[in-house]
């Protein structure tokens, strides 16, 4: 539905509209200046498995719609997905030589990027690919990289069973293999009081294998997951909320995980130790999260936590409350956060921007500013056609 409205929305003149130029009066009788947004040329695409369709599709209509010729790599556990749209694409008029497909593993691509030296790469996936492709692509590179997402319940408890839901959703949809999912749950100690850690719990207990609400983790093994838990219980005051086990009766093979909805509770003055900062902050891309609960007094330290966290890509403010709402948003960066009562941080939708912020090389995707940005550069070019006055001197040297 996402990638169908994304078509919709560019549709027409729509894509005309993308590469809108401006221009500025020179300081002269036939000069100008002229704004334009230009392509880089060749480009390359690199897409995770998560989103078999809506991120490859929306950011290599993006690359054509700004007059690119890019390379799309998908990754091969899904890439026949994209293989049968571009076919899809073909058949709709798209010329066979726009877009050149590759399916390889990463250590092929990866050198087909250093030898083909592309002008810009668009990569979505893991933070240590994205720092390797940063450094051999000299930096010219946009991410959508990991997300250790947080969301915070802000001290006006309303809506509990709503609010439940959804961080369960954020939590455990899709498995939690999702950048956006949400990673870590600061609670004010009131939404504690409500019972919200039990109605999470219930919530998780529904997810079964047998509908697949939860499922097949296909990027962390079981034991990897256990073994983190374990580390984090070593933690002092830490403890397993609900979850942490295995699932059973099932033929998952080992390569892949396979656990039960987890929540592991963790101190906030822990959290912030030195010590064990980058443990709790370290994404699972599965159904995990960290909890924990703060006090009025303490929300300095949770803006603390959530400004030393690398990957500032969604966040959630649940609260109705406003001056809580503007201390939460005006001390915080991450480049799509939900605000409000029903904030949530996953499920964003083709018509709002999704990326992360602070970080320069940072992507966007789905709205007419994250193609821009994305997938042009801006280029001035000064138009001085004259006319040279009658009585032009050559003037003295300088």
């Amino acid at each position: 539905m996402v990638t169908q409205k994304f078509f919709e929305n560019f549709s027409g003149d729509q894509v005309r509209f993308l590469a809108r130029s401006f221009t500025v009066p020179g300081n002269h009788l036939g000069q100008q200046s002229i704004g334009l947004r230009w392509p880089y040329g060749p480009v390359t695409i690199i897409t995770p498995f998560n989103f078999p369709l809506e991120i490859p599709a929306l950011q290599l209509m993006g690359a054509l719609y700004m007059g690119n010729k890019p390379l799309l790599k998908v990754d091969s556990k899904v890439s026949i997905v994209m293989e049968q749209m571009l076919r899809l694409l073909h058949d709709c008029g798209m010329p066979l030589e726009d877009v050149d497909f590759l399916n390889s593993d990463g250590p092929v691509m990866n050198h087909v990027l250093v030898e083909a030296e592309p002008k810009m790469t668009l990569f979505t996936g893991s933070s240590r690919v994205a720092e390797k492709l940063a450094g051999d692509l000299k930096g010219r590179i946009k991410l959508e990289d990991a997300g250790f997402d947080w969301k915070i319940l802000g001290p006006d408890v309303q809506q509990v069973d709503y609010v439940s839901w959804v961080c369960d959703q954020d939590a455990y949809a899709c498995s939690g293999q999702k950048c956006s999912a949400q990673s870590i749950l600061f609670m004010h100690e009131n939404w504690t009081k409500a019972g919200v850690v039990d109605k999470l719990k219930t919530l998780a207990k529904r997810r079964k294998l047998e509908d697949l609400t939860v499922g097949p983790v296909l990027t962390v093994t079981t034991k990897r997951i256990l073994d983190h838990i374990e580390s984090l219980l070593k933690i002092p005051g830490s403890k397993i909320a609900f979850g942490g086990k295995p699932l059973s009766n099932h033929t998952i093979p080992e390569i892949y995980g396979a656990v039960e909805p987890t929540a592991v509770y963790v101190p906030l003055k822990e959290i912030l130790k030195a010590k064990n900062f980058d443990l709790v902050t370290t994404e699972i891309f599965g159904p995990f999260q960290v909890i924990t609960e703060y006090k009025t007094a303490e929300l300095h330290l949770v803006l603390e936590a959530c400004e030393k966290m690398h990957a500032h890509l969604t966040a959630a403010v649940v609260s109705n409350d406003v001056h809580f709402l503007q201390e939460v948003l005006g001390n915080t960066v991450n480049g799509t956060t939900y605000a409000g009562i029903r904030a949530r941080t996953t499920g964003a939708p083709q018509n709002h921007w999704f990326g992360p912020c602070g970080d320069p090389r940072g992507a966007g995707i789905g709205t007419p500013e994250a193609i821009k940005l994305v997938w042009s550069a801006h280029r001035e070019i000064i138009q001085d056609v004259g006319p040279v006055g009658s009585g032009w001197k050559t003037p003295p040297c300088t």
